[in-house]
């Protein structure tokens, strides 16, 4: 009888200078329970996990600090569908995954694998009105699920005694995997910087919040499959969108094309 060998671990390639794992949903979901789940996880710092889109990489191509803090994360995941593309354009002797890893899916997922092993959430973004409402379909979806802790930071820059007693929040919750809903780039540096300085997991779903609790309308699956959920955001919410597609996507290409050439030296 012959035992299975075990599979490859998802490449992590370059795409706009960031490292990306190329990975696929079901193995981000099992990824992130492996990181809660590490028996030395309270004498290890964090990790850092970045839902990358092209309006993420975009950000990086002009922010020094916020493409140091990707280069060096725990982990990147494809969360939009022209970095996927991208990279199976760029890396074609690589086999790499045609599906993006999602954030709301990613999200849900995890929430829905965890509860077999008790794994301990926590919520930090949003308004108190959506994340109560988030909590509420949690708890109707996945009764089994542990959410320790849920708070609404202020939108601006904490000050060094909040953000002590943040830090004392959720080392009190015990909590293991801190999902952060704060938009980008702001749950990006966030997330940094709270990896630095808590043994957790901490992922950075943006929109997540938002379409889980229902606050906000999501792209239906046609349209996220053909890579075009920024169109429907775009016509859901054109005065805080306009920026992100009209600037980003162009920006995204250029950077993207640029690691290309600088990657093959034509």
């Amino acid at each position: 009888m012959t035992t299975a060998e075990p599979a490859a671990p998802p490449a992590v390639v370059p795409c706009a200078g960031v490292p990306i794992t190329a990975c696929t949903p079901r193995q981000a979901v099992r990824t992130v329970l492996r990181l809660a789940a590490d028996p030395a996880r309270a004498g290890l710092p964090g990790s850092d996990v970045h839902l990358c889109n092209a309006y993420t990489l975009a950000l990086a191509d002009t922010d020094t600090v916020l493409h140091g803090l990707l280069r060096n994360a725990a982990l990147n995941l494809p969360d939009g569908q022209g970095v996927v593309w991208a990279n199976r354009l760029v890396h074609r002797g690589c086999d790499l995954p045609a599906q993006r890893v999602y954030g709301p899916d990613l999200f849900l997922g995890v929430l829905d694998a965890g509860q077999a092993s008790g794994v301990r959430h926590y919520l930090l973004g949003g308004t108190p009105q959506a994340l109560a409402a988030l909590q509420a379909e949690i708890a109707r979806r996945f009764p089994g699920a542990l959410v320790v802790g849920a708070e609404s930071p202020p939108f601006r820059r904490l000050t060094e005694q909040e953000r002590a007693a943040q830090r004392e929040r959720i080392t009190a919750s015990r909590a293991q995997v801190v999902w952060l809903g704060l938009g980008t780039p702001k749950q990006d540096r966030e997330a940094a910087r709270l990896a630095a300085e808590l043994p957790v997991v901490l992922v950075a779903v943006g929109a997540a919040f938002d379409f889980v609790s229902g606050s906000k309308p999501q792209a239906p699956p046609w349209m996220q499959n053909h890579g075009l959920e920024w169109l429907f955001r775009l016509c859901s919410e054109p005065r805080r969108l306009w920026r992100r597609v009209l600037w980003g996507h162009p920006r995204f290409v250029l950077a993207a094309a640029r690691g290309a050439r600088n990657r093959t030296g034509r």
